[in-house]
């Protein structure tokens, strides 16, 4: 009774025997075409500018379907240009205006959307024709669908060569290649997984969620950054002081003020009235400073030293308030000895870098001043309350999580925690212990009732907190350090006491035995699943490989961050997974978009076939496939209901 009910409400949908063996036979091809390239990308920590092209030539996927379609019958330069429009049509159309004559430009207009054409055509060879449609803008869709089925066979060349011209003529030119371009970066990658850490660092972290909330069809698995700032968007103190303690060290206030417009005044103000003499040189930006920016330079050190108190204090009461995260021993306030300017660390004194301390009360450090106390206030709320922020938040959390499970490839940001002998490690949340990919379910429960709760006050307090926890917890799967010595780096000099030891995990990660095990708790085949990962930059420069365990796991950490880039001597991994295999795609630096526009350069990119299957896989080998084949069984059923009568076709 329960399957006939169901089937009444599918024959809804397909009311008749022909509906149904019509989508049957639909589906049973959509089975049968090549599987869709997927491109995995990581640690992005805010370079806007690179990832934005990365994508636009998705890893090289853009140029090699030109060297496909056009082999040796276009020069390099040719293909270049072609490369170029591609990623940049707007932008590369102004510059040829403003370098051609006008007949000039309408040859060249005219050549461009030929050879566009024929790069959509090939690029749309693997989809439905369905598909294509959906990808196409509508304004231009009957045009680009007919200049894209029609072969330029005798019969139709003049057909075809009126649809171009009009096209020019009508002055609808440069909408229509920006278009076609727009349509080929959609068709060259099918499907987009962000392996965490979109912020921090860089300088255009909202712009790359707005890239990634405007692209087709996107993942994301949340990073420990990107948690950081989920938690100050939902208005958590300790998580808001740490964010902007961040840009203030790396010298980008500006995505703060002029990104998000948050008002940091307050904290200046503050800043110069307890710091207006401390030169605050312990404080000092990443990068280069240029001289014209010194003052500003300055007041940033001053607003940084503030926030870095104010968030020692507050990570204080946080550990205070919750024994069970079990940090005890990051309360490191109440370890300073405030006359002679020491620290007493696990029995051990060290002599503090600075001593000037006007808002700390020896007696009760973790306690904000009256001033302070005004200040996190005031971000709390404009964190709160930033709905452009919370639109981006809002997105990570419905288009992420902190682990995902995909045509057999487990993806997460960090590290699943593990004991010494390879056993997954037990953490106790709320009392209950935790270990494997249950952990990973019960904290990104916890951090979904942090941000969406209204309700219940407390229950909301906890995910909240939970969310630091992710961020800087040794138990945390995304962060898998035993400590962040934040507090020992600004301070201290010893370099034994900044050492943040790895998880097991990473000294684990070659033991089949050990993946193997991962593989099937998150429910893969050990045989054919494998694990994308990033985090950890890999230090390519020194020799380390990306591909660990022969080629089951991967970290594509390689430096996408200019502050990575001295560690890893590359800019950057991507890997890339078509009907084809796996490619493994090595970049080195970016210059920057104009550049690349006016120099018609590129990333280059070192690409390492990891597997190349001996049988292309098609879309019954992938996730989707087998979503399409239970819709088969479904209309199967629906279809011999039908002919043993007991469901009555609609005519």
């Amino acid at each position: 009774m329960d399957q006939m009910k169901y089937l009444k409400e599918l024959a809804v949908r397909y009311p008749n025997i022909a509906a149904a063996s019509t989508e049957i036979i639909n589906l049973q091809a959509i089975l049968n075409l090549p599987k869709g390239t997927e491109h995995y990308v990581s640690d992005l920590h805010g370079e806007y500018e690179k990832f934005s092209h990365i994508v636009r030539n998705g890893s090289g996927a853009v140029r090699s379907k030109i060297e496909d379609q056009f082999g040796n019958t276009l020069t390099t330069k040719e293909k270049k240009n072609l490369a170029t429009v591609i990623y940049y049509p707007e932008q590369k159309m102004d510059l040829m205006e403003e370098q051609m004559t006008r007949n000039e430009l309408i040859e060249w207009y005219h050549i461009t959307m030929i050879r566009l054409v024929h790069i959509a055509r090939l690029t749309a060879s693997k989809y439905t024709r369905s598909k294509v449609r959906k990808a196409m803008p509508k304004e231009f869709a009957y045009i680009m669908e007919e200049l894209m089925t029609e072969h330029r066979t005798l019969d139709k060349k003049n057909y075809v060569e009126q649809i171009l011209e009009t096209i020019i003529t009508t002055g609808r030119v440069r909408q229509f290649i920006a278009a076609m371009a727009h349509l080929i970066q959609k068709l060259c990658i099918d499907h987009l997984h962000v392996i965490g850490d979109i912020y921090d660092r860089g300088p255009g972290p909202h712009r790359i969620m707005d890239c990634i909330m405007d692209y087709h069809t996107v993942d994301i698995q949340w990073g420990n950054h990107d948690v950081l700032w989920m938690g100050a968007a939902g208005g958590h103190r300790a998580c808001i002081a740490n964010v902007v303690r961040i840009c203030a060290r790396y010298n980008n206030l500006d995505v703060l003020e002029n990104g998000y417009g948050i008002n940091l005044i307050p904290l200046a103000r503050f800043a110069l009235e307890v710091y207006g003499d401390d030169p605050c040189e312990l404080f000092h930006v990443s990068g280069d400073v240029r001289k014209e920016d010194f003052r500003e330079e300055e007041m940033n050190r001053k607003m940084h030293k503030a926030i870095t108190i104010i968030q020692f204090k507050l990570e204080g009461q946080l550990i205070k308030r919750r024994p069970d995260f079990k940090m005890e021993d990051r309360l490191l306030l109440d370890k300073v000895d405030y006359e002679k300017g020491t620290i007493n660390i696990k029995g051990k004194e060290y002599k503090l870098k600075d001593t000037n301390f006007p808002t700390i009360d020896p007696k009760d450090p973790y306690k904000l001043t009256k001033e302070e106390e005004y200040v996190v206030e005031h971000l709390n709320t404009a964190f709160k309350y930033c709905a452009y922020l919370n639109e981006h938040v809002r997105f990570l959390f419905s288009k992420g999580g902190l682990y995902k499970v995909y045509n057999d490839m487990l993806l997460y940001h960090g590290c699943v925690p593990l004991n010494k002998d390879g056993s997954f490690r037990e953490v106790e949340i709320q009392g209950v212990p935790y270990s494997g990919k249950a952990l990973y379910d019960v904290l990104e429960h916890l951090a979904r009732q942090g941000y969406y709760e209204t309700k219940d006050m407390e229950a909301r307090c906890y995910g909240q907190d939970i969310m630091w926890f992710i961020w800087s917890n040794e138990n945390s799967p995304v962060y898998g350090k035993d400590k962040m010595a934040t507090y020992e780096r600004y301070f201290l000099d010893d370099a034994s006491v900044k050492v943040e030891k790895k998880d097991y995990y990473y000294q684990l990660l070659e033991n089949e035995e050990v993946v193997n095990r991962i593989l099937e708790e998150f429910g893969l085949n050990p045989e054919t699943g494998k694990i994308v990962n990033g985090h950890m930059p890999v230090a390519v420069k020194k020799g380390e490989s990306p591909i660990k365990c022969n080629g089951k796991l991967f970290i594509i950490d390689g430096g996408f961050s200019k502050a990575y880039q001295k560690t890893t001597g590359i800019a950057g991994y991507t890997l890339v997974s078509n009907s084809y295999g796996l490619k493994l795609v090595a970049h080195e630096p970016f210059e920057s978009r104009d550049e690349a526009i006016r120099k018609e350069t590129d990333i280059y990119s070192d690409t390492i076939v990891i597997r190349k299957v001996t049988r292309r896989k098609c879309v019954e080998d992938t996730d989707i496939g087998k979503g399409i084949k239970e819709k088969i069984a479904d209309l199967e059923q629906l279809l011999w209901a039908y002919q043993k009568g007991l469901l009555t076709e609609q005519i």
